[in-house]
């Protein structure tokens, strides 16, 4: 009999009860995936997926300390199950002491969907979306559009068990879609992307009419040379900065001198302020429609995520409140090497401004500037800094007088998400949204546009 055959829980336990460590996680991650693709106004893929992985962390006690060994293989048999612990086991022995040892958590309640199984997605979740797909692709195919892409929905059942006592549950949802429009001579490319949790809340119809406009606007063509310019950030692009930033938000690091949020001199710039605009950075896995899971799942540690949190629960946490620099990221073990309190990153990041004002409003009330539509190919330049280079992708648009008068070339950038904050005169109004550069790792965000008075782009780029 295979693992996969056998219950999640029932292989969490037996994994538990096969362990000889002195400490033991088992996490099972049961993953099923359905997905579409298109091009030239056609679907051309469709499929679903499934699969179970299974990871085991073992922790030995030796004379310097705590070891651990993090044994993951998929598929794993039942046959395999306990050399897959014994992988574990001995990979801890062989290990030196780790640095964020910690006693595994405890005194966290039981899930009582537990012994429950897996959720599981399947075609169904396009059960509306594809015929709404194939309206959208009526309506281009008549108005002279291409339109390419694709749609995701996963559905991971993750199942946490330890020798402490923990037993924990969680279902997460992920859905991406992402739209390109093209002209039938390929010289003009409109993007649009949404994330959500069942494809409920996509509309293929309406993101059509919008990268129908954008192409639109781009029948004339402007060059403009390298330089400062005012800026419109869609909330996806200020969604991939920020996550960036949160990438960066170690308070171990900080502490240390190493990044943008150490204070000259020693110490954090904890309790700064980082902008004037009322706008508050947060992480909470009760946010409606970007819910995730309540509590700690580290397969690995590194950074700021250690395999001894696991089942650590999880809380609503402003990185940035009112403006001002509230938390920075720690495990237990680099909260109490730097007397931090205790802020795992959390699987979802909204930035709030309080305003009510739509990307679309703000276009209008800009006498000159450029709005762009995402970014992409994003890479760390300066970690004192945190100096970001990148490119602009898939339409930057000309603003005149409250209007879009026609597309731009591309370029480069360089900018800190941080200085971004601090110059920043507009927060428009939140919603979520799918970062493009880091949708393979990160998709739960909501960001408002923001609008930048000198944003750097620092030379023209022939991407597209």
């Amino acid at each position: 009999m295979s693992a996969r055959s056998n219950k999640p829980h029932e292989v969490v336990e037996r994994a538990l009860e096969l362990s000889r460590a002195d400490g033991c996680v088992v996490i099972a991650d049961e993953q099923s995936t359905a997905n579409l693709r298109w091009a030239g106004n056609a679907l051309t893929t469709n499929g679903v997926t499934r699969g179970r992985t299974l990871t085991v962390i073992a922790t030995v006690d030796g004379k310097e300390g705590t070891a651990s060994g993090v044994v993951s293989r998929a598929a794993v048999t039942a046959d395999e199950l306990e050399s897959l612990v014994r992988a574990a086991e001995a990979a801890a022995r062989g290990a030196g002491p780790a640095e964020d040892a910690q006693p595994l958590v405890t005194g966290v309640d039981r899930s009582p969907e537990f012994t429950e199984p897996p959720a599981e997605t399947s075609s169904a979740v396009f059960a509306d979306f594809a015929p709404a797909l194939g309206e959208a692709f009526a309506r281009a195919r008549a108005g002279g559009r291409e339109l390419y892409g694709f749609a995701n929905h996963e559905l991971v059942s993750t199942y946490l068990g330890t020798s402490t006592g923990l037993r924990l549950r969680h279902d997460q949802p992920n859905g991406t879609l992402e739209l390109n429009a093209k002209s039938p001579d390929r010289t003009r490319s409109a993007w649009a992307g949404r994330s959500t949790r069942d494809f409920k809340d996509v509309d293929p119809a309406a993101l059509d009419a919008e990268l129908a406009v954008r192409l639109g606007w781009a029948q004339r063509r402007v060059e403009l040379p390298a330089g400062r310019y005012e800026t419109l950030l869609p909330p996806t692009a200020v969604a991939d900065l920020l996550i960036y930033q949160l990438w960066s938000a170690s308070g171990r690091d900080a502490t240390e001198g190493r990044t943008v949020f150490s204070k000259p001199g020693g110490g954090t710039r904890l309790g700064e302020k980082l902008t004037d605009l009322p706008l508050t950075l947060r992480s909470d896995p009760n946010e409606p429609g970007l819910e995730s899971a309540p509590f700690v799942i580290a397969h690995t540690s590194g950074g700021d995520q250690s395999v001894f949190d696991n089942g650590l629960p999880l809380r609503s946490t402003e990185w940035v409140g009112a403006g001002e620099l509230k938390h920075l990221t720690t495990t237990r073990h680099s909260a109490a090497l730097t007397g931090l309190p205790a802020a795992p990153a959390g699987d979802n990041l909204i930035l709030d401004g309080g305003a009510d004002v739509s990307l679309e409003e703000m276009v209008a009330s800009t006498r000159r500037g450029l709005l762009l539509t995402c970014l992409w190919y994003i890479r760390e330049v300066d970690p004192a800094t945190l100096l970001l280079t990148g490119l602009t992708r898939d339409g930057v648009y000309l603003v005149e007088d409250g209007e879009v008068v026609g597309e731009v070339n591309n370029f480069r950038f360089n900018e800190s998400p941080v200085g971004l904050l601090g110059r920043a005169t507009e927060a428009g109004r939140t919603e979520k949204t799918l970062p493009r550069e880091w949708s393979d790792w990160f998709t739960r965000a909501a960001m408002p546009a923001l609008r930048v008075p000198d944003f750097n782009m620092s030379s023209v780029s022939q991407g597209v």
